[in-house]
């Protein structure tokens, strides 16, 4: 796959936002292009349940957050401008550095850490 310029910047500083979480939840892919944290709560399925993933794809690098999507309530206070990067119920796309988002979206991962943790699904 190639990539376009500015993807791998990109990705870097969206993979900073969830490096604060390594310690509580299992990294499951770790290279150049996707990274990924799942809880230790095991699901019926015999599946981890999924927290974050940032991967760089084709046009975007996206930013995946499992809790907007099991607590929608979540999202109740986000910016425009960042659910205009929304595509579906969990997926934030950017094709830059944007500061002002990305601390926003570093404030809602938090928020979906903090809910998850409070509903047993992040397990100490």
């Amino acid at each position: 796959m190639k990539e376009k310029a500015g993807s791998r910047a990109v990705f870097s500083e969206l993979k900073s936002l969830l490096k604060p979480y390594e310690s509580k939840l299992e990294v499951t892919a770790d290279t150049k292009a996707e990274y990924c944290l799942n809880t230790r709560h095991l699901m019926e399925n015999k599946q981890y349940l999924f927290f974050a993933a940032v991967k760089i794809g084709k046009t975007y690098v996206s930013f995946y957050l499992m809790p907007v999507y099991v607590f929608p309530v979540l999202l109740k206070n986000i910016s425009p401008e960042l659910k205009k990067r929304m595509q579906g119920k969990s997926c934030f796309n950017f094709k830059s550095n944007d500061e002002k988002l990305f601390k926003e979206l570093s404030g809602l991962t938090k928020d979906g850490f903090n809910r998850f943790k409070k509903e047993k699904l992040i397990l100490e």
